[in-house]
């Protein structure tokens, strides 16, 4: 088959080996007859799959005791009203919230509508979403504070955390499994799969014990951690082959080293070509300032905006694929996730180097 360089920002790359595997138990699993697709969520053969995808997420991820991991779907999105639904209520209802690009954005507007009074620490808007700030103010009676941790469209990463009198919430879905955590910094941590885990239609969600013990007992018992908790995410039908599917990239995960050798491999990736980025003599750039650069999605624009149908045309050509910048920015725009590789990202820069050459 033709394989393509897939650079999209999400539904994106899953590794080429987990594909395989799962292709090759996809009719009759493990021999038993019948596809994981259609075996029940309470029977035993799932029951394992379950359970390991639960253990390997909590050994890769370092998730200490202090914290339960769940697996719920809906995605990244229902989170937006989930938190605040779980977390805000009685005499507890106020929020801080960092704005470092559109997703957080869209997660403000949720927070908005259940939040007592939301303090906006940050407004990433007045520099049209290209830094980050090193402290941040935030209120002693604020229940938390929501970060996005990496901004998909406007390629904007949060490094470091910063300290807060709070628990913070971040919305990790396009750099979780990149790169080890400090714990006891997060109340919860979410995660859209469709990035770094695989397929879309789960999210990971990592909540702090204590947390726990404080959701809101007055809403729908869907949107209850707690009922999750006590269920082992088997509250309702998970998404089941989504499970699987995590669960064997996770696998792949530790065949390459774990979270430090992933890591390892995305700064490499990313180094290369934000380093053929600002070596262009500017007929590429990038907007964002050089400390918060993404390692997982890099935007960047071409110094004659005339030439970027041509550039898309001619990568669709070379076999990459996913290269259009969001609707909201324009430009161009790579998402170098755990699961592409760096042939690809080499590719990339053949591809990029080739084209200004013959358009400078």
């Amino acid at each position: 088959m033709k394989k393509q360089h897939n650079f999209s920002a999400g539904p994106a790359a899953i590794p080429h080996e987990v594909l395989q595997r799962a292709q090759a138990k996809l009719v009759d699993y493990e021999g038993y007859g019948l596809s994981l697709l259609e075996l029940s969520h309470r029977g035993k053969i799932y029951e394992g799959v379950h359970s390991r995808c639960i253990r390997l997420l909590t050994e890769i991820l370092q998730v200490p005791d202090t914290h339960r991991v769940l697996l719920l779907g809906g995605g990244a999105t229902l989170q937006f009203g989930m938190v605040p639904m779980n977390l805000l209520h009685g005499n507890r209802r106020k929020a801080g919230i960092a704005l470092s690009g559109a997703w957080a954005g869209k997660a403000c507007e949720d927070l908005k509508l259940i939040a007592e009074d939301v303090h906006v620490v940050y407004d990433g808007k007045k520099q049209e979403y290209r830094s980050l700030p090193e402290m941040l103010d935030v209120p002693e009676e604020d229940v938390y504070l929501h970060l996005c941790s990496n901004e998909t469209i406007h390629g904007v990463q949060w490094k470091h955390f910063p300290k807060v009198p709070c628990p913070i919430v971040a919305d990790m879905s396009s750099d979780i499994l990149s790169r080890p955590l400090e714990w006891d910094q997060f109340g919860i941590v979410y995660a859209g799969a469709q990035k770094n885990l695989g397929p879309a239609g789960l999210c990971l969600v990592v909540i702090r014990e204590d947390l726990l013990a404080q959701c809101s007992t007055n809403i729908p018992a869907y949107l209850r951690y707690d009922i999750h908790a006590k269920n082992n995410s088997l509250y309702n039908t998970p998404p089941s082959f989504a499970v699987y599917m995590v669960m064997l990239q996770l696998e792949w995960v530790l065949e390459r080293g774990g979270l430090s050798g992933i890591q390892q491999q995305n700064q490499t990736k990313a180094d290369k070509l934000y380093q053929f980025i600002d070596s262009s003599d500017g007929f590429y750039s990038n907007p964002v300032e050089r400390a918060v650069r993404s390692e997982m999605n890099v935007p960047f624009l071409l110094s004659d905006t005339n030439l970027e149908a041509a550039f898309l045309a001619e990568a669709s050509e070379r076999g990459m694929e996913g290269l259009k910048g969001h609707r909201s920015v324009g430009g161009m725009r790579a998402s170098i996730y755990n699961a592409v590789k760096s042939e690809s990202v080499d590719a990339l820069l053949e591809f990029m180097a080739e084209f200004q050459a013959k358009n400078h």
